[in-house]
């Protein structure tokens, strides 16, 4: 069974996208346009990056959790990308 990630990745506009993958690596080059598959915010927001991430147990978790930090303003976003780097 694979791990499920929330992330956050940050466009090259300073806004902050979040999601949830089983691969980071594949969902990064999906982001940017390297793979098919990315978000339509991200595809115009080009180059993006991941300043956090966080590994859950499955898919209904990490669900959960990216919802909860989609209610989060801006500020506690960037305080948890801090806390993270």
């Amino acid at each position: 069974m694979s791990s499920w990630y929330v992330y956050i990745v940050e466009c090259v506009d300073g806004t902050l996208y979040t999601g949830v993958t089983t691969d980071l690596q594949r969902r990064l080059r999906q982001h940017n346009g390297d793979l098919v598959g990315g978000a339509k915010y991200t595809q115009v927001r080009r180059p993006v990056r991941i300043v956090w991430n966080e590994s859950q147990q499955n898919r209904s978790a990490a669900c959960q959790r990216e919802a909860a930090i989609k209610k989060l303003s801006r500020s506690d976003k960037l305080a948890l990308v801090k806390q993270y780097n």
